[in-house]
C-alpha cells in the first residue's frame, strides 16, 4: 500500500498485490500483480474501492491533471467524481 494523495477533503491509496502463478504462492514467481485505489471521503466517513477497467480511468485522469498545472482543487474536483460513487461507511479499526 502507499499513500498517493491526502488533503483535507480526501486520503488516496494505491493497493497492489501480486498473483501467483499457476495458483501456487510458495515461492513461485509472482505473475503481473494486481492491485487498484482505495479513496476516502473523510468530509463525507465513506470509502470505495476501485480496480480494473474503473481504475485504470483514475489512473490515467489523475495522470492528466499531474501533467498540467496541478491544484490540490484540481485533484479534489477529480477525485470528488469518484467518492460520489461511495456506499462504504468509513471504520476505525
Amino acid at each position: 500500500m502507499q499513500l498517493l494523495y491526502n488533503s483535507d477533503s480526501y486520503a488516496v491509496v494505491q493497493v497492489d498485490w501480486p498473483e501467483a502463478v499457476d495458483g501456487d504462492d510458495r515461492g513461485a514467481a509472482p505473475a503481473a500483480g494486481r492491485g487498484g485505489f482505495e479513496i476516502v471521503d473523510k468530509l463525507a466517513r465513506k470509502e470505495i474501492f476501485i480496480e480494473g477497467v474503473l481504475a485504470e480511468h483514475f489512473k490515467t485522469g489523475v495522470q492528466a491533471i499531474a501533467d498540467s498545472d496541478p491544484t490540490p482543487e484540481a485533484f479534489d474536483e477529480f477525485i470528488g467524481r469518484y467518492t460520489a460513487l461511495a456506499q462504504q461507511g468509513l471504520v476505525m479499526h
